[in-house]
């Protein structure tokens, strides 16, 4: 087991007493202007200010084909199943999401290392990456349940150890994304401000949060408060479009109620520079399955 290094100070105080809302100490784009990579000076800057770049066609059809087929293979898997990193839905105890999947998968591992995917999260986080959590996500329709809003960086500086917000996510859609089927909603802005949530982390709480949260949720005045100053922009797209998105954007999705299933792969990269110390708001942490504490640099 790896030994994480020692707490550093705390940037972003969380899950205390109370609700606090901190203004970002930590820069969005960390690299200098004119680096190389597939992302456009305007994209940095839309990145920037909205906190999410959306691409209509991250990878083509055919590929997205191959992926699919990998999903499949994968959920229909009685190994995948029984894994510790299948998260079930508690209703229908249908797999709802497939962690390490750029290690499960061989292609899922080539789709990380993708110069169209890595390259961009060098030119965000202005270093090499690593690969801080990866994983499928299928709502199949029919009852899904949704991931209710929340900021993946409270949870990864709570109960991972990410001492700063140097880290950054894609979701590549391999089904079509329809205004209906419990697509990504994110609140544009809402990166540049931090909430610490209120409530003390309970002992191996990633057992439950992964299917139903209950530490690390804003209150309903919060998350009003933040919708009326930000909006709220929900992601459409065919299959093989993608959401970047800050680590510490405000995002949800809401249950697919819809025959169309909504299925994408999430990969969340993380700066070489920004390596996981002990959690800063929980008694231990969470599977390195789930946060990696393997800083690999991707190539």
């Amino acid at each position: 087991m790896t030994t994480a290094p020692e707490r550093t100070s705390d940037l972003y105080p969380t899950r205390g007493a109370e609700e606090v809302l901190i203004e970002r100490k930590d820069p969005v784009v960390w690299s200098e202007p004119g680096t190389a990579g597939p992302m456009t000076a305007g994209d940095l800057a839309g990145f920037e200010r909205d906190g999410f770049l959306a691409i209509d066609q991250l990878i083509t059809p055919d590929e997205v084909g191959v992926y699919h087929a990998e999903l499949e293979r994968l959920m229909n898997d009685p190994a995948m199943r029984a894994d510790d990193r299948s998260i079930v839905e508690p209703r229908t105890q249908e797999i709802r999401s497939l962690f390490e999947v750029h290690k499960i998968s061989e292609l899922f591992g080539r789709l990380a290392a993708d110069p169209r995917v890595v390259g961009r999260a060098r030119q965000i986080l202005g270093s090499d990456v690593y690969v801080h959590q990866s994983r499928i996500n299928v709502k199949p329709g029919f009852g899904a349940s949704g991931f209710y809003w929340h900021s993946d960086f409270e949870t990864w500086h709570a109960e991972d150890g990410l001492p700063n917000m140097r880290t950054v996510s894609v979701s590549i859609a391999l089904t079509k994304n329809y205004d209906t089927n419990g697509g990504l909603m994110i609140m544009p802005g809402s990166h540049r401000t931090f909430l610490g949530c209120a409530g003390a982390t309970p002992e191996d709480n990633y057992k439950r949060s992964l299917q139903m949260q209950d530490a690390g949720i804003p209150s309903d005045g919060t998350l009003t408060h933040l919708a009326s100053d930000y909006g709220i922009r929900l992601f459409t797209g065919e299959a093989g479009s993608a959401t970047w998105f800050d680590c510490n954007a405000m995002h949800g999705s809401g249950d697919n109620i819809t025959p169309y299933p909504r299925s994408n792969v999430f990969i969340v990269f993380n700066s070489v520079e920004n390596t996981a110390v002990e959690p800063f708001s929980a008694p231990v942490r969470r599977p390195d399955y789930i946060g990696a504490r393997d800083f690999t640099p991707v190539k």
